[in-house]
């Protein structure tokens, strides 16, 4: 019996998505609840599983083309074997594919990548990692399939050698999700009325907190306690002062949030996403350090879901760990705030008459004019300043 495998429901407002990457052949085996392929839709990437074991007997969507919810993708037949076996999906006492694995040339293995290689049988010793320390990634793994061949070597190449080997231009189709961030982008710049304001913070009271706490911290919690706690925090004691911050314009009225739920942007390979850490002010520091840590592995493995990335009231955007001196970050629509962070350098300061050095942040918050005013918005950035020079305003609910 032939089953067809359908586009499932995207989320809220998305109706049609691009294949992506089949990781299945026509012939192939397949197993229930297993990934066949990968589409991308204006927000996220998502895998499509098979529901039924059997051989993928038909593709009918190919590589590259636009499927709208419900559109027919492939067909399993229930009765044939295929190529290969199939790959169990019930969890057994054995160790993790990244651990059986080759080990990589570059490193660790992500465990997404390393299921893919297992079912592709692809010697992982070949592979160039292009992840954090050069771990290697799903994303090296499909493009290891796609070419066949392993990676340039780590040394650079002669300058003549090299010109030889690269063309002048090279034209990359854009995937769905770098146009959606483009077009958001510029929506944004010519729907708001955005500005931008300034200031600076004094790092040493969080930096000496955490040099204090960091290890009890950890051991109670389980997760270290990182920067972005403290900014999230204040970022709520902020808006819960200045609501306007935290609306947004629908149609011909101002629709002010009374929760707050803080997006967190986050750079990966397929590009800039925000996944939502929802009703922080509800949630302590240990929860909102574990929900960013949580919502950035996802991010960087491409598993985020619909629900992680819809919902936010205000946005963060940490270009310092990129070593960002100072940047005016674009309105995450419709939101009416976006909280840009930069780069930790110790500057000569003066306090009471004297020269000191100290660990200093530039601070910026681009905001919409047309909710926001100029007041607002310096008196929300003061705000958190504040909050971070002095972080006992932010147990105290001061």
């Amino acid at each position: 019996m032939a089953i067809e495998i359908h586009v499932p429901v995207l989320g809220e407002s998305v109706t049609e998505a691009t294949v992506g990457k089949w990781f299945k052949s026509v012939g192939d085996a397949v197993a229930v609840d297993e990934p066949i392929c990968e589409l991308e839709t204006d927000k996220v990437a998502l895998e499509v599983n098979a529901t039924a074991s059997g051989a993928l007997s038909e593709i009918i969507a190919e590589e590259g083309e636009t499927v709208g919810v419900g559109a027919l993708l492939a067909k399993i037949d229930e009765t044939a074997h295929g190529n290969a076996p199939a790959t169990p999906t019930t969890p057994k006492a054995e160790a993790p594919a990244a651990e059986k694995a080759p080990v990589s040339a570059g490193g660790g293995v992500r465990a997404s990548a390393a299921k893919v290689a297992a079912e592709k049988a692809v010697d992982l010793s070949k592979i160039v990692g292009t992840g954090p320390d050069g771990i290697v990634t799903k994303a090296d793994v499909l493009n290891f399939l796609e070419h066949g061949t392993a990676p340039a070597p780590a040394a650079a190449p002669a300058t003549a050698v090299l010109a030889e080997a690269l063309p002048r231009e090279e034209v990359v189709p854009m995937t769905r999700l770098r146009r959606t961030i483009a077009k958001r982008l510029k929506d944004a710049q010519n729907t708001a009325a955005m500005l931008t304001t300034y200031n600076e913070v004094d790092m040493s009271a969080i930096i000496a907190l955490r040099t204090q706490y960091k290890e009890m911290f950890e051991k109670k919690h389980g997760s270290k306690l990182g920067f972005m706690s403290f900014f999230v925090k204040a970022c709520v004691q902020a808006l819960k002062e200045i609501p306007e911050v935290n609306a947004e314009v629908r149609d011909d009225a101002i629709v002010y949030k009374n929760y707050y739920h803080i997006g967190v942007a986050a750079s990966t390979p397929a590009g800039l996403v925000v996944p939502v850490v929802r009703d922080c002010q509800d949630r302590s520091f240990s929860e909102v350090e574990k929900e960013i840590v949580r919502l950035g592995g996802r991010a960087r493995d491409g598993k985020l879901s619909m629900d992680e990335m819809q919902g936010g009231t205000f946005t963060i955007s940490n270009g310092g760990i990129f070593g960002s001196l100072l940047s005016s970050p674009i309105l995450n629509a419709p939101q009416s705030g976006i909280l840009g962070m930069h780069a930790i350098k110790e500057r000569v300061m003066v306090e009471q008459g004297q020269m000191v050095i100290r660990p200093m942040m530039y601070l910026s918050l681009s905001y919409d004019h047309r909710v926001v005013d100029g007041r607002g918005a310096v008196t929300f950035l003061v705000r958190v300043k504040e909050c971070l020079e002095d972080p006992q305003r932010l147990t105290l609910d001061l």
